[in-house]
């Protein structure tokens, strides 16, 4: 029997994120609904091999308010973990079906939570995309009030829905909790300029050469932390309507590829960097989320790289290592 009295919705639940997050509820024995587009779950399969099969799985559109309703109506959640969206490379060819998935989209959960009572908490994902590059803030950290300067169309998109949810807390009184994440890394990241700190792990693992997109500087963050901090949020019963950042390691991404050697030294050599930094700003305060969830994990780059490769592994092993976005990239 779950040990937990909550019920979370989990929109995206069938993306790298949503995977690890649905793991961590099911590690802690919180009953969950999954949402998505896309019946298929392969990620979450992924990581947690034999999952139970009773958990509900919902498909639909997430910018479609009725159905979105009717799930929460007929499931009754108490909290939603909100993940699901379009990245940058889909958001930038096509930015109205980007608005209408990421910005739509989380106005009808917040709508959800409006017009029905079941929902006490949203956590959502914002991200680090709404912050603006380093030269911006004049070597100064980024606190989680600091202005925003998105660059890119994904980024707008995040900082109307941290709008949103200020509004809908202001007027309406729905409690939610917004997070940046920056670049998350770990098994079944396999989407999205980011997603390369991932792909050059598997890489490295499989003996292949691999260029990564970028250079300089990132904040890298292990998935299984990002994962925990949405879950702890969800829990918190807390009356909120507040973003944060969430920091990760600050490290030059050669040191990244120095870190993944010394673990894997027969890859030295085949992972390379090119470009230049991604323009978004790596040096932010997280302190006030630290304040208000003491118990958050922090995996360093080591453990989480030595992790990751452990997963890679265990797939290889099994027959089931997908090499499309490494063929793909």
């Amino acid at each position: 029997m779950p040990k937990s009295k909550d019920r979370i919705l989990v929109t995206g639940a069938s993306g790298f994120l949503g995977a690890w997050v649905v793991r961590e509820l099911i590690r802690r024995e919180v009953p969950c609904v999954l949402f998505d587009r896309d019946p298929e779950l392969r990620r979450l399969d992924d990581l947690v091999p034999g999952r139970p099969d009773h958990i509900p799985v919902e498909t639909g559109d997430i910018s479609d308010l009725d159905t979105v309703l009717d799930v929460v109506r007929r499931h009754k959640p108490n909290a939603v973990i909100h993940l699901a969206a379009l990245q940058i490379p889909f958001c930038r060819p096509n930015p109205m079906n980007g608005a209408r998935v990421n910005v739509l989209g989380t106005l009808a959960v917040f709508e959800a939570a409006r017009q029905l009572e079941s929902i006490r908490q949203i956590v959502y994902a914002s991200s680090a995309a709404v912050i603006g590059p380093e030269e911006y803030y004049q070597g100064k950290t980024v606190t989680d009030d600091s202005p925003l300067a998105p660059a890119t169309h994904y980024g707008v998109f995040k900082q109307a829905n941290e709008g949103a949810a200020r509004i809908y807390f202001q007027d309406h009184g729905i409690s939610s909790i917004g997070l940046r994440p920056w670049t998350v890394y770990g098994l079944g990241r396999d989407q999205g300029v980011t997603s390369d700190a991932t792909r050059a792990i598997k890489a490295a693992l499989l003996g292949r050469p691999y260029t990564l997109r970028y250079s300089g500087r990132n904040a890298l963050q292990y998935a299984r932390d990002v994962a925990a901090a949405f879950v702890l949020c969800a829990l918190d019963s807390r009356q909120v309507g507040k973003t944060f950042n969430l920091r990760g390691d600050v490290i030059e991404m050669a040191d990244f590829i120095r870190t993944l050697e010394e673990l894997l030294p027969q890859s030295k050599g085949l992972i390379q960097l090119s470009g230049g930094p991604i323009p978004v700003a790596c040096d932010l305060d997280d302190a006030e989320l630290r304040r208000f969830l003491p118990a958050l994990p922090r995996t360093s780059i080591a453990q989480g790289i030595e992790q990751t490769l452990a997963d890679f592994r265990r797939l290889q092993q099994e027959g089931r290592l997908s090499t499309h976005d490494l063929e793909n990239s």
